[in-house]
């Protein structure tokens, strides 16, 4: 009987840890921030590629999938945006003036 009530004390108190901690999230957490933040996670070789990989895939499976299923999105790059009438809009001091 001691043994049991023992056994369930241990339970509870290793739910209620891992409950605060949150190992689970915090994994995910880190693995999606690294996902996301390509820049030192590449740095760091095949190894920690795969673990992060790994991670990010058993923590959050259905962004995992929508991730690895979508194609590489380019950035694009902002153009400046020219005036198409510049020479009819300037100003007197643009043209050359003194005022």
């Amino acid at each position: 009987m001691v043994g049991v009530v023992v056994t369930a004390a241990a339970a509870l108190a290793a739910g209620y840890l891992l409950g605060r901690l949150r190992p689970w999230q915090r994994l995910g957490d880190w693995a999606a921030d690294q996902v996301r933040f390509t820049g030192t996670w590449v740095r760091g070789g095949a190894g920690r590629q795969a673990v992060v990989v790994l991670a990010h895939a058993v923590t959050a499976p259905r962004t995992s999938w929508r991730i690895m299923r979508a194609p590489a999105a380019d950035t694009p790059v902002p153009v400046p945006v020219r005036d198409p009438d510049w020479v009819a809009n300037r100003t007197h001091h643009d043209k050359g003036g003194t005022a």
